[in-house]
């Protein structure tokens, strides 16, 4: 049986955003527009080298029930928690944090000459694991090679598997089975990957242009590609080349109570989280991760 290239189903304009202690973003999913796209629950593209738009950052704030992934582009962000981490992440780095049970920690921007660039993806974790243990996997930059496809994307795996499976990213073994691979396209190469049926599948352009799917539909960046169903994700670039995240997972199909933060099943888990961190009972007794 033939494959069929998923074709582009919506494009979505990021909103201009402020989080934190006043960081300006670009918003695309977790909006109106775009409550989510399960198990995604946030995209946020930040970018800027202006020191007002990023410097005051994200001061110590709690998680529970959800794993953030962040990328850097360009720049530093230094962070912190509650389970004794102190570090930093640069450009090609990436942190991918499961909250699980709860963590408070802090991301700090640094005022650099180049400034800042980076995305953050929140991914939702299923009811069972929704309690577990916080942990992080650190990915520097140098343990993410790129490789070149035939069709000359050059490809970096973060999660699952590329070109075959001849590529197979450091992130593995999580409920929903992801699919991350950042790719860039020099101007009028080629990009094309199997994403397995069914599985919620998006890409989201940060620089240059794309053409997507069988029907090559132009998308200029920032913007968010949301893909319909099929076997392969299909890309190609024109003369002026582009780069885009590719994402993909299995959707949970589970209820999804929300509250800033905090992603639950119910409501009341989410009072019970509430009334957790307004008695100090929020972090839970858990053995240090080294």
């Amino acid at each position: 049986m033939s494959q069929s290239a998923r074709p582009v189903a919506d494009v979505i304009t990021p909103e201009p955003v402020v989080e934190g202690a006043g960081v300006h973003l670009r918003r695309s999913i977790g909006t109106r527009r775009l409550d989510h796209l399960d198990p995604f629950l946030l995209l946020d593209h930040f970018e800027s080298v202006s020191p007002a738009d990023y410097e005051a950052g994200f001061p110590y704030h709690p998680h529970r029930g959800i794993e953030t992934v962040t990328l850097v582009r360009k720049g530093e962000v230094r962070h912190g928690d509650s389970l004794g981490h102190r570090g930093a992440i640069g450009a090609g780095d990436i942190q991918w944090m499961t909250s699980g049970s709860g963590i408070m920690h802090e991301e700090m921007p640094q005022v650099r000459p180049e400034g800042i660039a980076g995305l953050q993806l929140w991914l939702n974790l299923p009811a069972r694991e929704k309690m577990s243990r916080p942990k992080y996997r650190d990915l520097q930059a140098d343990g993410l090679p790129p490789a070149t496809t035939d069709g000359g994307a050059e490809v970096r795996v973060i999660a699952g598997e590329a070109m075959d499976g001849r590529l197979t990213g450091p992130v593995s073994g999580l409920a929903v089975a992801p699919k991350f691979v950042d790719v860039v396209l020099a101007p009028r190469t080629t990009f094309r990957d199997v994403v397995p049926r069914g599985h919620t599948a998006f890409a989201y352009v940060d620089a240059g242009a794309v053409r997507f799917g069988p029907e090559r539909k132009v998308v200029r960046a920032p913007a968010l590609v949301v893909f319909g169903d099929g076997d392969l994700v299909e890309a190609d670039a024109g003369d002026e080349g582009g780069r885009f995240l590719l994402a993909a997972a299995r959707p949970l199909h589970e209820p999804i109570a929300r509250y800033g933060p905090f992603v639950m099943n119910t409501r009341a888990e989410i009072e019970q989280t509430l009334a957790e961190l307004r008695s100090g009972r929020f972090l839970r007794e858990e053995p240090r991760d080294e």
